[in-house]
């Protein structure tokens, strides 16, 4: 059995310490937000942030976040308003989505350190994190438009 919080919640899992936190969180808490991209850490569609720091969820096996604190795009914001989402949506930068998810935990983490990032720093954090769709222009201006409210 292994403990640990989710958004704020403690939880348990008796997954194998070896299953993936993305697994654990999609098909036994129920948490879909976090996408499962490529599995091999590559595309950034899984990112969470484990401790405040972001991690990829397909590489992070579930007895790496044994006591620790979890945190999914459902626990970012309770009513889904925090400023990236809002930016988001102003800014029209999703497409087919898939992404959003990761793309916008990264750049929460990013906002939490380096809160009036310049641009080479945004692109820098985010480069980790890929779009399909390539709104990559979008994403920075909306992680600009969200450091304005942080």
């Amino acid at each position: 059995m292994t403990q640990f919080l989710v958004n704020g919640e403690s939880v348990e899992s008796e997954a194998a310490p070896e299953t993936a936190l993305l697994w654990v969180l999609r098909e036994h808490l129920g948490l879909t937000g976090t996408k499962f991209g490529c599995g091999a850490g590559m595309c950034g569609a899984c990112t969470v942030h484990v401790d405040g720091q972001p991690s990829f969820s397909c590489l992070t096996q579930l007895a790496d976040v044994a006591g620790r604190e979890v945190t999914t795009i459902e626990g970012l914001s309770e009513n889904g308003d925090h400023p990236l989402q809002r930016a988001w949506v102003a800014e029209q930068v999703p497409q087919c989505g898939y992404c959003q998810s990761g793309q916008i935990m990264q750049a929460a983490a990013l906002l939490a350190t380096t809160p009036n990032a310049e641009e080479a720093e945004i692109r820098e954090a985010m480069s980790g994190n890929l779009c399909r769709c390539g709104t990559y222009n979008r994403i920075v201006r909306a992680v600009q438009r969200a450091a304005r409210e942080v």
